[in-house]
């Protein structure tokens, strides 16, 4: 059996949220949600979360400048950005920032969950792979 999934789900529309989360929890997968991106880096549970599902587009902070500061403080965390309104080059900004899926509004159940599972995957490698990094590093520093 597979570890449960932690998905922390940004959306400033509480509709889009709270079905995102019913799916989720229909999937087996455990989600938070925020309503803004200031809300979730101000939780604590940012730190716990195997992935980011945001909406590209939110009032204040939008989900580029989420993924900007999720690259500089938690840089193993994976995001899936889900968006009604997006183009082509922010689409590619957020792919190339390390992205793992960009899903047009309404998304496909499905199409999300596979991407959470993609990016939840991800996450738990690249944590594991940190948590070594700094032990072999406290190995060298002694």
């Amino acid at each position: 059996m597979s570890a449960l999934i932690k998905v922390a789900v940004i959306d400033d529309d509480e509709i889009i949220r709270q079905a995102l989360a019913r799916l989720l929890k229909s999937a087996g997968i455990e989600a938070a949600t925020f309503s803004s991106a200031r809300e979730f880096l101000d939780d604590s549970i940012c730190q716990q979360v195997d992935c980011a599902v945001t909406d590209m587009r939110m009032p204040g902070f939008d989900g580029l400048r989420l993924q900007e500061e999720l690259n500089r403080t938690i840089p193993h965390l994976s995001v899936v950005f889900i968006s009604g309104y997006s183009d082509i080059p922010m689409t590619v900004k957020a792919i190339r920032e390390g992205a793992v899926d960009f899903l047009e509004k309404p998304v496909e159940d499905e199409a999300l969950l596979a991407a959470i599972r993609r990016a939840a995957k991800r996450s738990q490698a690249l944590k594991a792979s940190c948590g070594e990094l700094n032990d072999l590093n406290d190995v060298i520093s002694c």
